[in-house]
């Protein structure tokens, strides 16, 4: 399996850094075992296994400037750029980052959105974490070649362990957290990522409401042959207020939207 390989190159900008809510420490997302199935396509969970830093609010310290490289896809349209197990990320896209607090960071122009949702959310009585947002070509890789390593160790042969690993964490360049346009969002009182997490309060929220502010369930329970992701009821993407509200509507996925749209 070939693995592919990219860089940013990256700048920071300091800049005068607003009033920020956090938790205060740090906090283990715990990430369960789905197991996944064929049905004529790989079928993956598109967030492998990582210790991550909560925080409450997506609050801006600084900016980066990244290029990236990215497919010409979503009909023209930064908003619907695709990204999945198919579409992997071409060497023609640039895009400027928002550093939040403790390290994460998300393409600048979702974040006023993503900001009136945590903080909508949190006006409900809620408590909402993001645990995972932009990653970098090196972190991807790093993921999916540690897993390979543990695989290895286990006794798989390095064909057999990067196979197994592509069924559970993205290709480098397949994952939509190297968009800058995906977060990965657990509810306080529940920080693992498995099914159960379609249970908790934050997430029967987000599930209502994310398409009011261009956001939407990335990956249903029942689009899995269609995504080639398993079910993930914590991450969503960014895509615009229109097009969230028509995926919503129809309970359809982006991929379903963009051969509508065709």
């Amino acid at each position: 399996m070939v693995v592919l390989f990219g860089a940013g190159y990256f700048y920071h900008m300091q800049r005068d850094k607003m009033e920020v809510m956090t938790s205060g420490y740090y906090e283990e997302v715990q990430y369960m075992n789905l197991q996944t199935e064929e049905s004529g396509r790989n079928v993956i969970m598109e967030d492998g296994p990582e210790y991550l830093q909560n925080f409450e609010n997506p609050e801006p310290v600084t900016e980066v400037n990244s290029s990236l490289t990215m497919p010409v896809s979503g009909l023209g349209n930064w908003q619907l750029t695709l990204v999945n197990p198919w579409h992997s990320l071409n060497e023609d896209y640039s895009l400027q980052l928002v550093e939040l607090v403790n390290g994460q960071s998300v393409d600048e122009r979702c974040y006023p959105e993503l900001q009136a949702m945590m903080d909508d959310c949190r006006a409900a009585g809620l408590s909402p974490y993001i645990c995972s947002s932009y990653r970098t070509w090196e972190k991807q890789n790093r993921l999916f070649e540690e897993n390979v390593r543990t695989l290895m160790a286990q006794g798989y042969s390095e064909e057999e362990a990067r196979t197994e690993t592509a069924r559970n964490i993205a290709i480098p360049g397949t994952s939509e957290h190297q968009l800058g346009l995906a977060v990965d969002i657990v509810d306080k009182n529940y920080q693992i990522l498995d099914e159960n997490q379609e249970d908790t309060a934050v997430q029967k929220w987000l599930m209502e409401n994310s398409w009011r502010y261009g956001f939407i369930l990335r990956y249903p329970t029942d689009k899995s042959d269609i995504t080639g992701i398993v079910y993930e009821p914590w991450h969503y993407r960014y895509v615009g207020k229109e097009a969230a509200e028509a995926i919503y509507n129809e309970g359809i996925c982006l991929e379903e939207y963009l051969e509508k749209q065709k």
